[in-house]
């Protein structure tokens, strides 16, 4: 079987180093990406000639343009883009400040657009290629004290599924991942982030508070029923498949929330229908 090369951001840990470790000991050859490059070096190095590190801030566009470049020198090509660097900017819409809004969507959004846009010119005169953009159940349905990153992973799959049009025609599949509640950091001090205001009536109404849902996250964390390397796993099954899913919602939990978003959207579609097509205009 022809080995493939990937490219991973936010490999440092959590679901990034884990689909990494799975490529690698699959035997395919992975340039694995991250902002810490002495951690990335630490985990990675002993794959020797199979991976090669390199620093990236999906921020920082002669970054990327040098990784994308570095990658074909050094691998030939890249045939699989995963696209998971990102974090959790959690809270209340109403407590979050708008430059910290902004930067959930510079490293979430236009992160992955970025580096898109970079590696997608090397997949067209490939003709062939697979770009796994990690979104998540969030990106699906929306949760309580998470507006601003359910936003940020809705956009991901808006811009997924019209991208997965325009690109088909040169070969180039695009999967869309929608996991659940992982067991990673994500939810750690270190990684996730919340608004930095409280808000009186938030705090004090009869119908909940704004630390409800924190401590609700916060009870989640290390305990996720997911397991990380087996998602790794299953993205390096789907990546031989030759007509790979558009979505792939990954975990129990993520299935359970999807169904019953799904036919909630059903019931409130015919529920609504004859005042939606009454909309329509009479053009005779």
């Amino acid at each position: 079987m022809t080995q493939k090369t990937w490219l991973i951001t936010g490999a440092t840990r959590g679901i990034g180093a884990a689909i990494a470790t799975a490529v690698l000991d699959s035997g395919d050859r992975v340039v694995v990406t991250g902002r810490a490059v002495d951690q990335l070096q630490a985990r990675f190095g002993s794959y020797g000639d199979q991976v090669l590190v390199q620093a990236l801030d999906v921020n920082n566009d002669a970054q990327i343009q040098a990784v994308v470049k570095a990658a074909c020198a050094h691998f030939g090509g890249i045939d699989v883009l995963v696209n998971n660097a990102g974090y959790g900017q959690l809270g209340l819409f109403e407590e979050i400040d708008a430059a910290d809004i902004r930067q959930q969507f510079d490293t979430n959004v236009f992160g992955s657009m970025n580096v898109a846009r970079a590696v997608l010119p090397v997949m067209r005169e490939q003709r062939r290629g697979h770009i796994f953009n990690l979104s998540s159940i969030g990106g699906v349905v929306g949760f309580d004290g998470a507006s601003v990153y359910c936003a940020s992973k809705f956009a991901i799959e808006g811009f997924s599924e019209s991208l997965a049009l325009e690109v088909a025609r040169f070969g180039i599949h695009i999967t869309i991942v929608e996991p659940g509640f992982f067991r990673t950091d994500f939810l750690d001090q270190s990684s996730v982030r919340y608004g930095q205001k409280s808000i009186a009536d938030y705090v004090n109404g009869t119908d909940g508070n704004s630390t409800s849902a924190r401590e609700t996250y916060d009870s989640y964390n290390h305990r996720q029923a997911g397991d990380p390397d087996k998602l790794g796993a299953a993205l390096l099954a789907i990546s031989k498949l030759p007509a790979p899913p558009l979505h792939f919602a990954a975990g129990s939990d993520a299935i359970t929330l999807l169904r019953g978003n799904t036919e909630k959207r059903r019931q409130e579609l015919e529920q609504w229908s004859a005042l939606s097509t009454s909309t329509d205009g009479n053009f005779e």
